[in-house]
């Protein structure tokens, strides 16, 4: 359910240049970045480190001012306000609980800061303690605290001033593996409970598909595709958002026609264009992993390689001349397990083939 007072964020070729410091030059971390968040969607910053998304983030709250570009709250720009004037809540990594304060004053301090009276601030206090499922702790102290309980306080804090935004900067690396996927899904189903305009920033995709509205992958401070973690997974615009959103294979593509038809180890195949083949001079068919298909009547042949048992599937190296791809066997138990040396047959799932340029810019 959307919050009927969600409001958007917008950004305009927003850039931002971190000045020459001794030896080192200007540094642009971002670079004319343009962005439209709808009122009460999840987006996410999804890139390697040092692409410019928590730089985005930074802006976005008033920690950092922009050298250009402007940036749009609810159709109010803020570019140059301070953090207090822009009615953001932000989510740290690192949590940022005062170590010294309860629980209750914890999630009240930003209230207090306000001067709201006492009584609206209990209630407001309580009503978010209960929506994170956290009030039973309400005297306890951080340290008192498991991982997931302190990330619900951190998150109770965020949400309890009603901000118009709330950002997250990778608020669940601290955790260990089982309890951040726990969390996560937590995580989006209060922010789609609450329905407060959200910008999370990550560099794990499986995360980023897993509770965003959109995702924004980035590289080197500009955006390179923007949309569905499904549409970027399955119709990615290059070589970089392919094997950055998930396991991805390149394989040679000659005789590539506009119509998406290419020859591929000697045999032809149908697969989609990206966009951005216009004018490449070379070009590689991306499949994934699960769509290389191991099946005693394809039309391929390969050799092992390597093969590994990896719980759901039994995931294989394997290789054709030169060229080495990976293969995701879900139906190993139908299908046998194979050895490093065998020969193989397989297939592609031809709807998900897609023909990206050879080149990266």
């Amino acid at each position: 359910m959307k919050n009927s007072n969600a409001v958007g964020v917008e950004l305009k070729d927003l850039t931002k240049v971190f000045p020459a410091f001794g030896s080192q030059g200007e540094f642009t971390a971002v670079q004319k970045v343009s962005l439209t968040v709808e009122p009460g969607e999840m987006a996410t910053l999804l890139g390697p480190s040092g692409c410019g998304k928590t730089t985005i983030l930074r802006m976005v709250s008033g920690f950092e001012i922009p050298t250009s570009g402007t940036i749009l709250i609810g159709g109010r720009e803020v570019t140059k306000l301070p953090p207090n004037k822009r009615n953001v809540g932000m989510m740290f990594q690192s949590y940022a609980l005062f170590p010294h304060l309860s629980v209750y004053e914890n999630v009240a301090y930003g209230l207090r800061v306000k001067k709201l009276p006492k009584a609206e601030i209990r209630e407001r206090v309580e009503n978010v303690l209960d929506l994170m499922q956290i009030g039973e702790y309400v005297q306890r102290m951080p340290n008192q605290l498991s991982g997931g309980q302190q990330q619900r306080v951190a998150l109770a804090r965020a949400v309890v001033t009603e901000p118009s935004v709330l950002l997250f900067d990778e608020p669940l690396s601290n955790l260990d593996a089982k309890l951040r996927e726990y969390m996560r899904d937590e995580l989006r189903k209060i922010q789609q409970r609450v329905g407060i305009t959200s910008i999370y920033v990550t560099h794990d995709q499986s995360e980023a598909m897993a509770i965003s509205d959109k995702v924004v992958v980035m590289r080197a401070g500009q955006i390179e595709q923007v949309g569905s973690g499904t549409d970027i997974y399955v119709a990615p615009e290059n070589r970089f958002v392919a094997d950055f959103m998930g396991k991805a294979n390149f394989l040679p593509a000659l005789d590539v026609r506009p119509d998406g038809s290419a020859t591929v180890f000697g045999r032809p195949v149908r697969a989609v264009r990206s966009r951005s083949c216009e004018g490449a001079g070379r070009f590689v068919l991306m499949v994934r992993p699960e769509n290389v298909l191991l099946s005693n009547d394809g039309p391929f042949e390969a050799r092992v390689e390597n093969a590994t048992y990896m719980g759901q599937t039994f995931q294989y190296t394997l290789a054709v001349g030169d060229t080495t791809f990976t293969a995701a066997d879900y139906r190993y138990h139908v299908n046998g397990i194979h050895r490093q040396g065998d020969t193989v047959r397989w297939r592609m799932e031809e709807q998900s083939l897609r023909l990206l340029p050879g080149e990266e810019k």
